[in-house]
C-alpha cells in the first residue's frame, strides 16, 4: 500500500500500481466520469499513469483547470488528424498541441483547406466521436517507432522521433485505425469528446521557420456541453468586434502597408491625436513628480550593450549590425543603457538622489512577420519609460512611488480587473540570466519585502524576470479576457555595476546607485490597442480625436455651424461640420458609428433661437440648449478627467 496526498492536503491510502483513473474512482464516480488527466508531484501525468509510489495527485477536469482542458483539447486534436487521414488519405502530419484557447493541427498538403473541406472534416469528426473508440497507449525502442512511421508515410513524426534524446520514452496513441506519435495525455476514449468544432486554417511554416515547408493548419475547440461551446463563440464574435485592427481601421486611427513593412503601423490624423493626448497625460504627471526627460538616439554602438549585457542575453531580438565607418550600430532594443550613460554624464551627490529619468523613447525589436500584431505587437515601438538612481535607502519609497502612480493611471482610466505579478528569475535556466547568484537573491528578497510591506497582494511567477533583475509586473485582464502586462517595474542591481556608476554619499566616498526601471503606460502602441479594445473605440470625452461634430439639417445652417465651430475651437474643443448633403439621419448614424462623443444638430429653429440641439453618443437626444451652457458642460466633463 502506498500513501496519496490529495490537492486539499489529505492522505489516502491505495495499493500500489494502481492508475491515477483508478484512484479517482476511489475518491467518487462522477470525479473519474469527468477526469481528463492527474497532476503528480506537480506533472501532468495521463490519466493511465501507475502510482509506485507515495505522492501528491491532483484530479485534473475541464472544469477546474486550464491542463485539464488541454488533456480535453488534445484528445480532440487526434481526433481532428484521424477525421483529415480518413478524408484525406495522401496529407501528412505534423503537429497539433492543446493551446491555452483550443487546439491545432498542422499538415501538409499541397492544397488549402476549404470551407467545405473544413465542414467535412467536423461531420467526420462527430461520426469519430459516435463510435467511441478506444483510445490505447503503447511504447517503442526508438528503431521500431522509426520504422513505424516510415511505414505509416509521416516523414515528419520521423523527424521528431530523431531528435528525441536516447533513452527517452517513445509513446503512442491508437484510436481505430489511426495512431499517432504523441506523449499524452489523452482520454479513456473518443465518445469522452461531446461538441467540436472547427474555427478556421491558416498557413503556417513547420517549426515556425520560414526556411521551412508551409503547412496548412486548422485551428478549432471543443467542450463538454452545447452551451459552453455557444458561450465560447459568442465570445470569439465579442472578440472580432472589438479588434483593435478592425476598429482602428474604421475610425482611421492606424494603418499599415506593405511598402513600409510588417509590423510598422503608421497612425493616422485620429490616432496621433490620441497618441499624443496620452503623452502629455503621462509626461504631465511625470513633471510633477520630479521627473527629468531626454532624447536618446534611437541606435548605438553595439559596444554599448555589450556593456551592459544585453548583446549576451538579448541580441536574437536586435536587429542586424549596421557598419558604418569603424563603428558597428544596431537599432536599440531597449533604452536603459543610454540613460546609464545620462546620469554617468556627471558626478553626483547623494544629496540629489533620487534622480529620475524619463523619456518617450523609440525601440526596435526583431520580430517574425507572423508574431506581429496591429499595434499589439509592433517592430518599432514607443516606450512610456523611465529609470530612477536611487541610495539603498530610498528603494522602499521610490518604488512604492511607482506602484502609487500606476493606480493613480489606473483610477483614472477606469481600470478594476489587474493583478500584481513578482516575477522572478528560474534558477534552473541560468543562461537566460545573468550569472550572479548573490545579486538575484539580494535583488529578489527585496523587491518581495517592498511588496509585503506596501500590503500589495501579489503571486510569484518563476522565469518571468528581466535578465538583470526582478521585476513587479501589472497583470490586466481585456475586455476579452486575455491577461496581459501593462505596467512594469524593476529592481536592477546590475546595470550600475556594468556601467561604474557612482555617487558621493554623505561620508564623502563613492557609493553605486541601484536602478529602478519602470513604464507605466508599457508601450503607447500596445496601450492603445488595449484601449481601443476595451473602449470600442468610444474614447472618455478627453481622448477622443473628434469630440464634437456640428450636423447642419440643410445648407442654409452653414454659416450659424461655422460661428459654432470658431466658438469651439477658440475653446480647445476639437470640433468638424458634417457639410455633406445628406439627411440629418444619415449624418447622425454615421457620428455615431464614428463613436463622436457630441453632435450638434443644427436646423432653423436651433439658428433662430441661437441654441444647439445636443445629442451624446451614450444617452440620445438630450435636447436644446445655448451654446455656452454646451461649453460648460463640456468643459466639466472633460475636468472631472483628474488629468
Amino acid at each position: 500500500m502506498i500513501n496519496i496526498i490529495l490537492k486539499d492536503g489529505s492522505k489516502k491510502e491505495i495499493e500500489e500500481g494502481k492508475s491515477c483513473l483508478s484512484l479517482a474512482k476511489e475518491i467518487s464516480e462522477g470525479l473519474a466520469r469527468n477526469m481528463t488527466a492527474a497532476k503528480v508531484n506537480d506533472e501532468v501525468k495521463d490519466l493511465r499513469y501507475i502510482l509506485n509510489k507515495e505522492s501528491k495527485v491532483e484530479i485534473l477536469t475541464f472544469d477546474n483547470s486550464l491542463d485539464g482542458k488541454k488533456a480535453y483539447w488534445h484528445t480532440t486534436s487526434h481526433i481532428l488528424a484521424q477525421a483529415v487521414k480518413r478524408l484525406f488519405p495522401d496529407v501528412k502530419l505534423a503537429i497539433g498541441p492543446a493551446i491555452d484557447t483550443g487546439f491545432y493541427y498542422d499538415f501538409d498538403t499541397d492544397t488549402p483547406f476549404s470551407d467545405e473541406d473544413k465542414a467535412k472534416i467536423e461531420e467526420e469528426m462527430n461520426k469519430i466521436i459516435k463510435e467511441d473508440l478506444p483510445i490505447e497507449k503503447f511504447v517503442l525502442p526508438r528503431e521500431e517507432a522509426i520504422a513505424l512511421m516510415n511505414k505509416l508515410n509521416e516523414p515528419y513524426k520521423v523527424e521528431l522521433i530523431e531528435e528525441l534524446p536516447q533513452g527517452e520514452e517513445i509513446s503512442f496513441y491508437k484510436q481505430g485505425e489511426f495512431t499517432d506519435l504523441c506523449a499524452g495525455p489523452h482520454l479513456e476514449s473518443t465518445g469522452k469528446i461531446k461538441k467540436v468544432k472547427i474555427l478556421s486554417s491558416s498557413g503556417a511554416y513547420w517549426r515556425g521557420s520560414e526556411k521551412n515547408k508551409m503547412l496548412q493548419r486548422i485551428y478549432a475547440v471543443s467542450f463538454p456541453k452545447q452551451s459552453e461551446l455557444e458561450e465560447y463563440l459568442n465570445e470569439l464574435e465579442e472578440a472580432k468586434q472589438r479588434d483593435h485592427r478592425k476598429i482602428g481601421k474604421e475610425l482611421e486611427l492606424f494603418m499599415t502597408h506593405p511598402l513600409v513593412g510588417s509590423g510598422l503601423p503608421m497612425y493616422l490624423p485620429n490616432g496621433a491625436v490620441v497618441r499624443r493626448l496620452l503623452e502629455r497625460y503621462i509626461q504631465d504627471k511625470e513633471v510633477k513628480l520630479g521627473y527629468k526627460h531626454v532624447y536618446t538616439p534611437s541606435m548605438a554602438n553595439v559596444a554599448l550593450y555589450k556593456t551592459s549585457g544585453h548583446w549576451d542575453h538579448y541580441k536574437e531580438d536586435m536587429f542586424p549590425v549596421m557598419k558604418m565607418d569603424t563603428e558597428e550600430l544596431v537599432l536599440r532594443p531597449m533604452n536603459c543603457p543610454h540613460h546609464m550613460l545620462v546620469y554617468k554624464n556627471k558626478m553626483h551627490s547623494y544629496r540629489e538622489l533620487p534622480i529620475r529619468i524619463g523619456e518617450l523613447a523609440h525601440d526596435f525589436r526583431f520580430e517574425d512577420s507572423g508574431n506581429v500584431c496591429g499595434l499589439e505587437r509592433v517592430r518599432e515601438m514607443c516606450q512610456n519609460d523611465a529609470h530612477l538612481f536611487v541610495r539603498p535607502d530610498q528603494i522602499k519609497e521610490e518604488f512604492k512611488k511607482v506602484v502609487d502612480l500606476i493606480l493613480l493611471v489606473y483610477k483614472d482610466f477606469g481600470f478594476e480587473d489587474y493583478s500584481f505579478r513578482l516575477s522572478l528569475r528560474d534558477k534552473e535556466n541560468k543562461e537566460k540570466y545573468f550569472d550572479d547568484d548573490e545579486m538575484w537573491d539580494k535583488a529578489e528578497s527585496e523587491l518581495r519585502e517592498i511588496l509585503k510591506e506596501s500590503g500589495l497582494n501579489f503571486y510569484e511567477a518563476i522565469g518571468e524576470a528581466a535578465f538583470y533583475g526582478p521585476k513587479l509586473d501589472v497583470q490586466i485582464k481585456t475586455a476579452i479576457g486575455h491577461d496581459v502586462t501593462i505596467s512594469t517595474c524593476q529592481l536592477d542591481f546590475l546595470l550600475p555595476e556594468r556601467f561604474e556608476l557612482e555617487y558621493i554619499g554623505e561620508d564623502g566616498v563613492a557609493h553605486r546607485p541601484v536602478v529602478i526601471h519602470r513604464a507605466i503606460l508599457g508601450t503607447f502602441d500596445r496601450f492603445l490597442s488595449f484601449l481601443i479594445e476595451e473602449t470600442k473605440g468610444a474614447f472618455p470625452m478627453w481622448l477622443a480625436p473628434l469630440q464634437v461634430k456640428i450636423l447642419p439639417i440643410t445648407d442654409n445652417q452653414l454659416e450659424y455651424a461655422k460661428e459654432l465651430q470658431e466658438k469651439l475651437q477658440e475653446k480647445d474643443i476639437r470640433v468638424e461640420i458634417d457639410e455633406r448633403s445628406e439627411k440629418i439621419g444619415y449624418k447622425i448614424r454615421e457620428a455615431q458609428m464614428q463613436k463622436v462623443p457630441y453632435m450638434l444638430v443644427i436646423g432653423e429653429k436651433e439658428m433662430t433661437a441661437k441654441t444647439v440641439g445636443v445629442r451624446s453618443r451614450r444617452q440620445g437626444d438630450i435636447g436644446q440648449m445655448p451654446i455656452n451652457e454646451f461649453i460648460n458642460k463640456i468643459n466639466e466633463e472633460i475636468k472631472n478627467f483628474e488629468k
